[in-house]
């Protein structure tokens, strides 16, 4: 592959990938009516919620993880590169989730990177390869998780039903130089949010992510319970949903990686 082009699409799309098949939505969530300070006393724990697998659906194809090894100008990484996405790469699986979100969030694991190996790229296209969103991004040293989120602004919306195809790079060097870089990608959907969906969580509350989980949402799911968990670092309920939701991908190894970076860019 030429290391100036983003790898070749693929045409045959799968439907969105199933992920957590439960029963959770059956009654209506009870939530106390008075605020509380701490969420443990309004979230119901949910291990066997967020701790199923998930089925492989086919295509399309993606690239889960970066690779560790040297290659010309890279460093040899102890980990790699993870996009947080449903799929087992192993087995060939699918990375196709989907989101009812407008601008979405995507989540990346970093490792350690050296001073000269801090530089990324984020890209978002459409099912026919045109760039919806390009960014170049100053990486962490620290080794953690990073969120992406697109910019609020309508030329960067997601279109209802429509497919689209994320990459995400780690140059080693200067990117002006065009140096190699270590690559993930996967794909997503936007889907409708139903009047069913949006009742069920104002029901929810405090755990709207277990309401995105039992119907399929993954990038919501695990946007919500970061958002939570930055807002309730000590939260025990919490931590261990988040390692749940991490083991129903198959990436339990990196539940315990901080979050290090946000990038929420205004354009």
């Amino acid at each position: 592959m030429s290391k100036n082009k983003l790898p070749p699409r693929h045409h045959q799309l799968a439907y969105a990938i199933p992920l957590l098949v439960i029963g959770l939505v059956s009654e209506p969530i009870k939530v106390q009516a008075n605020p509380v300070q701490s969420l443990g006393n309004r979230v119901t724990h949910t291990s066997n919620l967020l701790a199923q697998k998930f089925p492989d659906n086919g295509e399309p194809r993606g690239r889960r993880r970066g690779g560790t090894s040297r290659r010309d100008g890279c460093p040899e990484l102890k980990t790699p590169i993870t996009a947080l996405v449903p799929g087992e790469e192993n087995n060939n699986k699918s990375f196709f989730a989907s989101t009812v979100a407008e601008y979405p969030t995507f989540w990346v694991y970093v490792p350690e990177l050296p001073t000269n190996s801090r530089f990324g790229e984020f890209v978002l296209q459409d099912e026919q390869g045109n760039d919806v969103y390009r960014t170049s991004l100053t990486l962490p040293g620290k080794a953690g998780i990073i969120g992406i989120s697109l910019p609020s602004s309508s030329q960067y919306a997601l279109k209802q039903n429509s497919k689209y195809h994320w990459f995400f790079r780690v140059y080693c060097g200067n990117p002006q130089n065009k140096p190699d870089y270590f690559f993930v990608d996967a794909w997503l959907q936007r889907v409708a949010l139903t009047p069913q969906l949006e009742q069920q969580l104002k029901t929810a509350k405090s755990r709207e992510y277990t309401v995105y989980g039992a119907n399929n949402l993954w990038y919501d799911a695990v946007t919500n319970l970061a958002n939570l968990r930055s807002t309730n670092p000590n939260e025990r309920v919490l931590a261990e949903d988040w390692t749940n939701l991490f083991k129903a991908v198959g990436l339990e190894e990196l539940a315990q990686a901080p979050i290090v970076q946000r990038y929420n860019p205004q354009k």
